[in-house]
């Protein structure tokens, strides 16, 4: 029986999308039965908006604090290489849309790793492609399939499903969601903050309660604990 390949998954955050990276994640799986590494590279505007999905798919961080153009690529590319000569990878899958890795691309083949690319449909192109064993152009909210070779086709091809339905949020908590930014990942939230954040939109009265305004919505909003709350979660539909 062979030995597994060992996978690693490096993600260009600050370039492709959210659902994207999601695809890219379980396209993955799905090709070589487990990643070893799972890294994304970003901002930290990125990696505050993104930090539900990073948890959710157990994948890395890697916060550039750095200002300029390409920090984060560079930032990605010096890791790539310690990542590869530390690991020794069989497999390194990067996802971005960017041609300026190409020089990465190539260094990492003279390494011994196959470099299969996955980028955005829209935002890669025909050069982005042909420099990689294989690679995966993936849609917005698209079921990814099975990774094709680059000498068989220049794209692989996802056909779009049936679209989701998803229920339209009252005006009230769209607004509540828009002021208290940090309860659109999911996570717990103290209620002294909420109520900040509230006031400053117009939303609560100086003195009125942020747990009775949550309250009015108990389908999307969790107080905890349930006694005395101090920390409000939302639980309601994830906004595209």
């Amino acid at each position: 029986m062979n030995a597994p390949l060992c996978v690693a998954l490096l993600i260009d955050a600050d370039n492709v999308s959210a659902d994207v990276i999601e695809q890219a994640v379980q396209l993955t799986k799905a090709e070589y039965g487990s990643i070893h590494v799972r890294r994304a590279y970003c901002n930290v505007e990125t990696a505050l908006k993104q930090h539900g999905l990073f948890k959710r798919l157990s994948v890395r961080p890697m916060v550039n604090i750095s200002a300029g153009k390409n920090s984060t690529d560079i930032a990605m590319a010096v890791d790539a290489m310690d990542l590869v000569i530390a690991e020794r990878p069989d497999v390194v899958v990067l996802v971005s849309s960017d041609s300026d890795f190409a020089p990465l691309v190539i260094r990492l083949r003279e390494k011994g790793c196959r470099v299969c690319g996955i980028g955005q449909q829209g935002k890669t192109g025909d050069d982005t492609v042909a420099i990689y064993d294989s690679f995966v152009d993936l849609l917005h909210h698209q079921v990814p399939k099975k990774a094709v070779p680059a000498k068989r086709t220049r794209r692989a091809k996802v056909a779009p499903p049936p679209a989701p339905s998803v229920p339209d949020l009252p005006d009230e908590v769209v607004r509540i969601l828009d002021a208290v930014v940090e309860l659109a990942t999911g996570n717990k939230v103290e209620l002294n903050l909420a109520a900040e954040r509230l006031r400053a939109a117009k939303l609560l009265g100086k003195s009125a309660s942020s747990p009775k305004l949550f309250k009015k919505h108990p389908e999307l909003f969790l107080l905890t604990p349930e006694k005395t709350p101090n920390k409000v979660q939302y639980v309601g539909p994830m906004r595209s």
